[in-house]
């Protein structure tokens, strides 16, 4: 599922001359495996900023990519961030955390995510991560096509440079829930 996300998302996450510096945001982190190799991707000016509810995961995702060279380097540089909070929602990141100065941080600003990937089923798309979805932009996420989650499918959510979005849907799948945040904030 990793391989097929990122591939979804490749051309929103590496950059180029319309997007020097991809903005990532990987909500239910997990492991922080994808955070990585996102981080790879998305170049030197780019940034991803992996979420996760649970301190305990967000934690792990954090240490598993200080394992490496590179992650320690990512993570020191702000190419690679780890914060605790609820994605479902969406992340906004305070102004002082872009990596971008001079032109490319105005045109990050207010534009939210180059590519958005959530790791776990959610039981709806909520507007707040379309609004946060940059023009031109990418959202990978597994949405519960029944009251239950007995079924499930991974969609692509597309916004154009004009701001158009579109919906497709791409495969059944079985992913575990967006939940919410334990009680008492662990």
């Amino acid at each position: 599922m990793h391989a097929t996300a990122v591939e979804s998302l490749l051309p929103y996450i590496t950059p180029s001359e319309n997007n020097p510096a991809p903005t990532v945001l990987d909500i239910g982190s997990g492991s922080g495996y994808l955070t990585h190799v996102m981080a790879e991707l998305v170049g030197e000016k780019g940034t991803v900023v992996g979420v996760e509810h649970i301190q305990a995961l967000r934690d792990l995702g954090e240490a598993n990519m200080g394992k490496s060279e590179d992650g320690k380097t990512f993570l020191q540089s702000g190419r690679a961030k780890f914060r605790k909070g609820d994605g479902r929602k969406g992340w906004i990141e305070p102004d002082e955390d872009l990596r971008s100065t001079g032109e490319e941080a105005a045109q990050a600003r207010g534009k939210g995510w180059s590519a958005i990937h959530v790791g776990a089923s959610a039981k709806e798309v909520h507007p707040e991560l379309i609004s946060q979805l940059r023009a031109p932009g990418r959202m990978f996420i597994p949405v519960d096509a029944d009251p239950d989650g007995d079924s499930q499918h991974v969609w692509t959510i597309d916004k154009d440079e004009q701001g158009e979005v579109t919906r497709k849907k791409l495969f059944g799948v079985r992913y575990v829930p967006l939940t919410d945040a334990p009680k008492g904030g662990r």
